[in-house]
């Protein structure tokens, strides 16, 4: 285990023992994060199980700070599915993946099979969205449009990341990954449809076995650049392609599983360095790639950063004592560097933000 130290708690604190802090909704509490962005101007939490987004402007100064604006609710103290019976053109139904891309911010609203995007980064609590991808209006909300998969349709959009001038969708649902180069504008088809051999199929690993060209769950995306990381939580495992893929084509990379053709899950037993199982998330920072191995309840680091080959070995562990370890707060209480099902991570420069969703909280830790 590496040398990390928690600088910020955001979200209630622990009352102690096995007891997690309060999840009601107020501009302090969390109800099962599952979505982070931190930048040197702001961080964002998407609040999924009150169904809302929080913004803090600027690095948090303390912990449980309270966030200066809520959007997909009325107001902080309100929670519930479309912006609790007001409709879905300001709400939304189990917020999942944001980024931030040219000042506009993409969230990923998964059950409403859509990703909304603020064409500035809002300063005022319940600021609509201006626009949407994967839906004809703010007002639609059926998955693939009420129809089959198409280049435009979503379905359960869990991921959204931007990564060197692309935009990328992880749409978990169809079993596959999106990407344009550029920010699309309205209705433009994807430039990259990856994980499915035409536009329009979206069975689970295409239909077969699980190989280097497939995904059960993709359900986020990272990547430097150089590599574009798919987090494959279905088939425990990270996918990697080096360079970035402009068309589909097989993976170079796979973590968590001894190669590219195996799927391999066996819980309650002690995993090591080597496996995964249902991880949810990974961050890019410098040389270090961070995995949250979720169901592990811990954070897996490479470095340097991994780009061909299969069953690596991480480096490092965060929220276990070792690589063996795999309970829920180290089957103690909630302290500032255990986890409970980590299901967002956000690495900016020495930080790494961390979803610790079973926990009801954000982590920003100093790595």
């Amino acid at each position: 285990m590496m040398a990390s130290k928690t600088v910020r708690w955001l979200g209630a604190p622990a009352p102690g023992g096995l007891a997690l802090p309060a999840a009601n909704p107020t501009p302090t509490h969390l109800y099962a994060p599952r979505g982070v962005y931190l930048d040197d101007e702001r961080l964002i939490v998407v609040d999924s199980g009150n169904h809302r987004v929080l913004i803090w402007h600027g690095f948090p100064t303390h912990d449980h700070q309270p966030a200066d604006v809520v959007l997909g609710q009325p107001d902080f103290f309100h929670e519930g599915p479309r912006a609790a019976g007001h409709g879905p053109a300001n709400g939304f139904h189990l917020p999942t993946g944001v980024t931030v891309a040219e000042g506009r911010i993409y969230l990923a609203d998964a059950w409403h099979h859509r990703v909304l995007c603020w064409h500035r980064i809002p300063d005022r609590s319940g600021t609509p969205p201006d626009s949407v991808i994967g839906q004809d209006s703010l007002l639609d909300i059926e998955p693939n449009r009420g129809g089959a998969a198409s280049p435009q349709t979503l379905y359960w959009p869990y991921g959204v990341a931007w990564i060197n001038g692309w935009l990328y969708i992880a749409d978990t649902g169809n079993r596959r990954v999106l990407g344009w180069h550029g920010l699309p504008e309205r209705d433009q088809p994807p430039d990259l449809i990856l994980g499915q051999p035409d536009p329009c199929s979206n069975a689970e690993n295409r239909g077969g076995p699980p190989a280097a060209n497939s995904f059960r769950w993709p359900y986020a995306v990272a990547g430097d650049g150089a590599t574009l990381y798919v987090v494959d939580a279905g088939n425990h495992r990270v996918l990697g392609w080096t360079p970035p893929p402009t068309t589909d084509r097989p993976a170079d990379l796979v973590l968590g599983q001894a190669d590219l053709q195996s799927a391999f899950e066996q819980p309650h037993v002690p995993q090591g360095a080597h496996r995964l199982r249902f991880p949810y998330a990974a961050a890019c920072a410098g040389d270090r790639l961070f995995v949250a191995d979720t169901a592990n309840n811990r954070v897996l680091l490479w470095q340097p950063i991994p780009r061909v080959g299969a069953g690596l070995p991480a480096q490092a562990v965060y929220g276990q004592y070792n690589f063996a370890d795999s309970g829920e707060n180290r089957w103690q209480a909630v302290g500032p560097d255990t986890l409970c099902w980590p299901y967002g991570l956000c690495a900016h420069r020495q930080w790494l933000a961390i979803a610790d969703s079973g926990n009801n909280r954000v982590l920003i830790w100093e790595v």
